[in-house]
């Protein structure tokens, strides 16, 4: 009797045995990114730039603005352009319009370039601005954190009335 619940047993754990699995099993699974040309340019700073002239200093010799920095986030190269949306400021005040010219008065530089590019047309000196745009940073390099800042220079002299004069200054990026 003993020994027929000893061969139950073993019998037991011998199919037991035959039905385990073996260790190790894996699956694989393809993954695809499907990506895209991205790029952004964004102002880090303010977006209005307030010039005011208080002194027959100012006037003569003109005033600078404070620096604005602006940030270009792109999985390829780039080139940043400059233009002024109008040849005319758009006045505002108690006179005729004066017909302030944009190329006249106002002037840009470049004053710090972290794009990997390089700066064209020495816009690291102050330069007139058009309607038809300037490239300003030749192939700047792919990245997420590439910057360029800007000051602005008004030099109006003598010549026009009181008011606010406004233009507006576009900046473009494009992939390259």
């Amino acid at each position: 009797m003993k020994r027929i619940i000893y061969i139950a047993i073993l019998l037991t754990f011998t199919v037991t045995g035959a039905f385990a699995q073996t260790a190790g099993a894996g699956a694989s699974q393809t993954t695809n990114l499907q990506l895209s040309d991205a790029i952004e340019l964004s102002l880090l700073t303010s977006s209005s730039v307030a010039m005011e002239f208080n002194t027959v200093n100012d006037y003569a010799n003109g005033i600078e603005s404070d620096e604005h920095t602006f940030q270009v986030k792109s999985n390829k190269r780039f080139v940043v352009r400059v233009k002024v949306q109008s040849s005319k400021f758009t006045y505002v005040g108690s006179s005729s319009n004066p017909n302030m010219s944009t190329s006249s008065v106002l002037k840009f530089k470049v004053t710090a370039n972290n794009t990997g590019g390089t700066l064209t047309s020495g816009y690291n000196n102050y330069k007139s601005m058009s309607t038809s745009g300037a490239k300003v940073i030749n192939n700047g390099t792919a990245g997420g954190n590439n910057t360029f800042s800007v000051k602005y220079k008004a030099t109006p002299g003598f010549t026009y009335p009181a008011g606010t004069y406004t233009v507006d200054v576009v900046y473009t990026a494009t992939q390259s």
